[in-house]
């Protein structure tokens, strides 16, 4: 699954390995000596100046995550309420684990659909996912940066009614800061179910998503025990591409914040709340609105 995130970001964070040139050396040839010795990664791609994996990107709520994470766990509520009397609750925990550059999560959702009194309760894929930045930009004043990777996610079916196929997600993604306070998340991926046609199996959808936010800090808004405050504003859709539903489009927003708070022990709470509506005529036919709350947990 995939979605896009467009959040606020924080001042860069300066990584191990940056030199700090005297004056008196700042020739022409010096500069590009020392641009150099912040490159590191397969073919040079990566910049130790980058916001990537920073704690500058929040997380999304309905698009996928894609900056890099060390040890984070989460749980997430999504409450949506359709046509009638149709309400769904999807909850969903997922570990992530960093090595090196690489990102690796896991996710276990479990979903409760509620219509005219009847309510059935089943288990969700278990997704498996993996992204790996290839290319990071630095802007000539360093007030901007950029990071492009790729990602995969392989959705595991559990044999319930709602998770029969398995599914495969190839994607790329950006991450964006420009300035101290605006980050830009977007993810394009492509859905393929794998599986029984009676199921679904064989239905492709072109997925994508954006954050976006601003991130306030501490000396902007002293609450105590607050960081930072991020506003954040997602885009979260897809386009079937094959079968008799080819070009449905589905597109839901998020409009929400997150509040990093300041850390206990080695645990830093991160919370967040956003109200959920359909953008187009595909999403609201099966969303009228919702409510998607999320605690994170940095350690």
């Amino acid at each position: 699954m995939i979605g896009w995130a467009l959040v606020v970001s924080m001042p860069i964070l300066v990584r191990a390995g940056d030199q700090i040139v005297p004056a008196a050396a700042a020739s022409g040839s010096s500069l590009a000596t020392s641009t150099a010795s912040t490159r590191f990664g397969p073919f040079d791609g990566l910049d130790t100046r980058s916001s990537y994996g920073q704690g500058v990107f929040p997380e999304p709520f309905l698009v996928d995550d894609s900056d890099f994470e060390i040890n984070e766990a989460r749980l997430d509520w999504l409450h949506t309420a359709g046509e009638g009397n149709q309400h769904t609750n999807l909850v969903t925990a997922e570990v992530e684990k960093g090595f090196g550059q690489l990102t690796l999560e896991v996710k276990a959702p479990i979903e409760r659909d509620s219509s005219s009194g009847q309510i059935s309760t089943n288990l969700g894929r278990v997704e498996l996912g993996a992204r790996y930045p290839l290319y990071e930009y630095i802007g000539p004043k360093e007030d901007w940066d950029s990071t492009f990777g790729v990602a995969m996610e392989v959705g595991v079916p559990v044999g319930s009614i709602i998770a029969r196929n398995t599914e495969v997600v190839p994607k790329i993604f950006n991450d964006l800061r420009v300035g101290d306070h605006y980050t830009l998340q977007s993810i394009l991926g492509y859905s393929t179910l794998i599986g029984d046609s009676q199921a679904d199996g064989g239905v492709q959808t072109f997925e994508y998503g954006f954050v976006f936010g601003y991130t306030i800090t501490h000396e902007q808004l002293a609450i105590p025990g607050l960081l930072q405050f991020i506003p954040v504003f997602e885009l979260s859709g897809g386009t079937q591409t094959n079968r008799a539903d080819h070009g449905d489009n589905s597109l839901l927003a998020n409009a929400g914040f997150r509040a990093n708070l300041k850390a206990i022990g080695p645990v830093q709470p991160r919370l967040g709340i956003g109200y959920v509506f359909p953008v187009d005529y595909g999403a609201h036919r099966d969303v009228h609105w919702g409510i998607a709350t999320s605690l994170v947990f940095e350690y």
